[in-house]
Formats: C-alpha cells, sequence, structure tokens
C-alpha cells in the first residue's frame, strides 16, 4: 500500500471546511445553467485556471463567483450531498463545517433557504453511510459588526441544526476587535465560538481572538509563529488551530 491509498483508507475527521468553496467547476456551469446565472467564465477549464489561487484575496474572488449560482435549497443540498459523497470516498467520518449565509442573503437568498438545503443533505448522508457533522456559521469580517447582530438572530431560530459561530473573509484591516460585542452575544445565546485568525494577520489578530471574543479554536494561526509567548499561550490553554496546508 503507498502512502496515498494508505493516507485515503485511514478514518479522518475534516476540521476545517468551507462548504461554498467545495463546488466543483462542472457542478457550477450545471448550477448557473440551472439558475440562469451568468458567470464570468466560459468554460471548466477556466474556472480550474483560477483556481490556482496565490493569496487570500485571489481565492476569495472565485469563492465569492462560485457562491451566486446557490439560488434555491435545492442547490444547497445539491453542493452539500456532493461534498458528503467526497467524505465518503476519502474515509471522512467527521465533518465540521463553515457555511456564509451573509453571502447568499446580500443576493436575496433566506436564511432558511441556505441552512435548510445544507442541513437535509447532511441528515441524509448520516443515515446513509454514517457521516457525524457539526454547523459553524460564519460571519464576514469585511461587513460591520451590526450587519452580524442580524445573521446571529437569524440563526438563533436555528439552534438545532447550527452549533456555533465563526468569522471568515478579508482578514487583513478586520481585526477580531471590531465584532467584540457580536461574539459576546452569541456566547450569551449558547454558540460555540471560533475565529479565522493569523493566517495572513498578524500575531496580535490571535490575540484579540483569544482574549476579546474567547474562542474556543483558532483557524489557521500560523502567524503564531512569529510570537514565541502566543505559542506559549496557545500551548497552556490547549487552544487547538486548524491548519490548512494550502494557506
Amino acid at each position: 500500500m503507498n502512502i496515498i491509498e494508505f493516507i485515503k483508507k485511514t478514518p479522518k475527521a475534516e476540521l476545517h471546511l468551507h462548504i461554498e468553496g467545495t463546488l466543483e467547476p462542472d457542478h457550477m456551469f450545471a448550477l448557473a445553467q440551472r439558475n440562469n446565472i451568468q458567470i464570468p467564465f466560459t468554460n471548466v477549464d477556466e474556472v480550474k485556471s483560477a483556481y490556482n489561487f496565490s493569496n487570500l484575496e485571489s481565492f476569495l474572488n472565485i469563492f465569492y463567483q462560485g457562491s451566486k449560482v446557490l439560488v434555491k435549497e435545492q442547490d444547497f443540498f445539491d453542493l452539500t450531498w456532493a461534498y458528503a459523497l467526497k467524505c465518503k470516498e476519502n474515509n471522512v467520518v467527521h465533518t465540521e463545517i463553515f457555511f456564509d449565509p451573509q453571502t447568499h442573503i446580500s443576493r436575496g437568498i433566506n436564511f432558511d433557504t441556505v441552512i435548510n438545503g445544507i442541513y437535509a443533505a447532511l441528515q441524509k448522508a448520516n443515515k446513509e453511510f454514517g457521516l457525524t457533522f457539526k454547523i459553524i456559521m460564519c460571519f464576514l469580517r469585511h461587513l460591520d459588526e451590526e450587519a452580524g447582530l442580524e445573521m446571529l438572530n437569524q440563526a438563533s431560530a436555528h439552534k438545532e441544526k447550527i452549533v456555533g459561530v465563526g468569522l471568515d473573509s478579508s482578514e487583513i484591516g478586520n481585526p477580531p476587535s471590531k465584532f467584540k460585542k457580536l461574539f459576546e452575544k452569541a456566547i450569551e445565546r449558547g454558540f460555540l465560538t471560533v475565529a479565522h485568525a493569523g493566517e495572513e494577520g498578524s500575531p496580535e489578530y490571535i490575540w484579540e481572538a483569544l482574549d476579546l471574543l474567547k474562542v474556543k479554536r483558532i483557524d489557521h494561526g500560523v502567524q503564531c509563529l512569529k510570537d514565541k509567548r502566543l505559542i506559549e499561550k496557545l500551548r497552556n490553554s490547549q487552544t487547538p488551530l486548524t491548519v490548512c496546508p494550502l494557506s
């Protein structure tokens, strides 16, 4: 057995996964046609080329372009079901996925449409092949805190589906301290809290996520290597980092 086969057969947990980011190029085209959505690509190869990103911003550009084709509950179901089948194929037995409702609400998509499609697909995967899952709603950090509070209010009606909240999108210039009140409210309402920090932002962003947002997990966090005191804090507090090899 070679190393690829060994990794594929080993039971795994996926802890850092943005469901909108799993949209395959061919699926993007199919949904664009189904929903009569214009996208800035003429063929699948152009989309694949766009995924050769060099930084967070170039990744986010293709991420948000793909999200535009998701309109109906069935679209979100199909997106998530396709991902669940990838989990089965690669022996991923547990997944904790992020979703970005603000990306869709801004296009006039109802919050219920998004979460119900995602949740139904994950429930089906759990029943059919035992995939366990948690769903984490992310706030877009390039938007303001007030917009996040509105999302939190909508998410609270789906507490049985959404276990926690996080923070993602453009990091530079949007520090965790911008969302202190929002995360206080989320904790009050019983949500677990995580945050993307220290991917491109400085170690100070990680400090803020820990000290101001009171998060229990840091997503990315690689910039901690520039601050020995921060590394010590993460180690002593046993705060996990979900680190992505390509970022």
